[in-house]
C-alpha cells in the first residue's frame, strides 16, 4: 500500500465523484492499484483558474473496472473516509512545492508531475495534511456553547507534528471531520443561517451558525458541503429529527433527508 495523488478537476470529462470514485484509464491502472486500502489527496491542476491545489482526502477501498466503459478503471473510495480540507494546500508555498517527492535531483520538477495518478512520499502526505487540516479559524463557532447539539461541540485538540501513520489515524476522529466540515459549510454560506438569513457574529469575532448534515453521519451521510448547512442554534434545534424529502424532479422518487 501506499499514499497517492489524484489530480481531479471539477470540469473533469470523466465519470468522477470524488466522494465515491475516481475513474481513470487503463495506463494508471498499476499506480493506482499501489494506493488500493489506502489514503489519496486529490489536487486540482493548477491551470485551473482559482485552483483549489490540494483540497481533499479519502481511502481507497478497491480498484475494479468500470462496468460500464472497456478499459476504464474506478478507484471505489471507501465510505464516511472523504473529506473536504478546511483549508486547501497551494501547490507551492514560499520556499518549494509541497509535494517534495515531485523533484529531481537538479531541485528541478520532474515529469511526475503530469502524472493524473502517482504515488506519495509519506513526509508529502503529512506536510499536506497538516497544512489542509491542522489550522483553526475564527471562522469556526464560539466554544462551549449550550445551544450545540452532540457532535457539533468544538473540539481543539492542537495539531502537533507526527509521523504520516499516526496522522491517518486522524482522518477518522469525528472531532477533526466535523471541525474541517464546519469551515467548509460556514465559508459556502458566507455564515449565515440557511433559514433565517443572518449572519451573526459574537464577541469574539465568531460566526454563531453550526454546520448540520442533511443526511446525517450514522445514515452514510458524506462530510461535503452539498450535504451541509448553516444554520443558527435555534433553527439547529428546531429542525434537529425532523425527516423531509426533496423533489427536484418531478419524475424522480423523493429522496429524505434527516436533518
Amino acid at each position: 500500500m501506499a499514499f497517492g495523488i489524484f489530480i481531479h478537476r471539477s470540469d473533469s470529462i470523466y465519470d468522477d465523484i470524488s466522494s465515491e470514485r475516481y475513474q481513470f484509464p487503463k495506463q494508471y491502472l498499476s499506480r493506482a492499484q499501489q494506493c488500493e486500502g489506502d489514503w489519496i489527496v486529490y489536487l486540482e491542476p493548477s491551470k485551473v483558474k482559482e485552483t483549489k491545489g490540494y483540497f481533499a482526502v479519502a481511502k481507497v477501498q478497491e480498484i475494479i473496472p468500470d462496468p460500464r466503459k472497456p478499459d476504464m478503471f474506478l478507484a471505489v473510495i471507501e465510505p464516511g473516509t472523504y473529506l473536504d480540507f478546511g483549508d486547501p494546500v497551494s501547490f507551492r508555498d514560499e520556499n518549494s512545492i509541497i509535494e517534495r517527492g515531485l523533484l529531481n535531483d537538479q531541485g528541478k520538477i520532474s515529469g511526475r508531475a503530469q502524472a493524473a495518478v502517482r504515488t506519495l512520499l509519506a513526509e508529502d502526505f503529512a506536510r499536506i495534511f497538516e497544512r489542509g487540516l491542522g489550522r483553526d479559524e475564527d471562522i469556526l463557532p464560539r466554544v462551549g456553547d449550550s445551544m450545540q447539539l452532540p457532535g457539533f461541540q468544538d473540539a481543539q485538540t492542537p495539531f502537533q507534528h507526527m509521523p504520516a501513520r499516526e496522522r491517518v489515524n486522524q482522518l477518522t476522529n469525528r472531532a477533526v471531520c466535523d471541525r474541517n466540515f464546519r469551515k467548509n459549510v460556514l465559508r459556502a454560506y458566507g455564515e449565515r443561517c440557511a433559514i433565517t438569513g443572518l449572519r451573526l457574529i459574537n464577541g469574539g469575532g465568531r460566526a454563531e451558525v453550526e454546520a448540520a448534515h442533511i443526511r446525517p453521519v450514522e445514515h452514510d451521510g458524506p462530510d461535503i458541503v452539498s450535504n451541509g448547512l448553516a444554520l443558527s442554534g435555534t433553527a439547529h434545534w428546531m429542525l434537529s429529527g425532523r425527516t423531509f424529502f426533496r423533489n427536484d424532479d418531478p419524475g424522480a422518487d423523493r429522496v429524505q433527508f434527516e436533518i
